[in-house]
């Protein structure tokens, strides 16, 4: 099996899929007085979800995607670590329940690790018992699975939007252990 340009094993359990759209160009003059204009693309965001179900995994990524959004994909919590280690996302979406490493396992890799990341948990049954006992480990944002894809894009783009505003003081969140009630922001 080969390697991505990343050093990531290559293989089915992570995609990355991106759909060039206009808005994610600009047009501007080439030369001041020239009637020439310059297409210059500007990167979108990338989100990695991670689901162990295919169907859902496959609508969330197309509906983002379709948005356009790059979107990487991961099978389990395990894949989504890997992926973590050698790119950076503005968003992070998992699933709870899932073979190798739950979402609220990989969750907490993210918060010890200290990386500065918005994550929405998409599931089914929520993990009530370990958001009592660990605040920390809260999402930014819940979505109860069965839920539409305006809801799903609608708390993607209303997270994103929280995290851009709120960066300088999302990049200086104090130490979890100190004060974890300031992880998860509730939308």
């Amino acid at each position: 099996m080969g390697r991505t340009p990343h050093g990531m094993p290559a293989g089915p359990s992570l995609m990355s899929y991106q759909i060039p759209m206009s808005i994610n160009q600009i047009y501007c003059e080439a030369a001041a007085g020239s009637a020439a204009l310059t297409t210059i693309n500007i990167p979108s965001q990338r989100i990695l979800v991670v689901d162990d179900e295919l169907l859902i995994r496959q609508l969330n990524t197309d509906i983002l995607a379709d948005a356009g959004f790059t979107v990487d994909t991961a099978v389990d919590g395990e894949d989504a670590w890997d992926a973590l280690q050698f790119n950076e996302y503005a968003l992070l979406v998992t699933d709870n329940q899932m073979p190798k490493v739950s979402g609220v396992e990989l969750i907490e890799k993210v918060r010890v690790a200290g990386l500065v990341l918005p994550i929405i948990m998409a599931t089914a049954t929520l993990p009530e018992a370990e958001y009592a006992r660990h605040l920390w480990l809260q999402p930014f944002a819940l979505l109860l699975k069965p839920y539409s894809l305006a809801e799903f894009i609608g708390t993607v783009k209303a997270v994103l939007r929280a995290s851009t505003h709120a960066g300088e003081r999302l990049a200086l969140l104090p130490n979890w252990q100190s004060r974890p009630q300031a992880f998860g922001v509730r939308l």
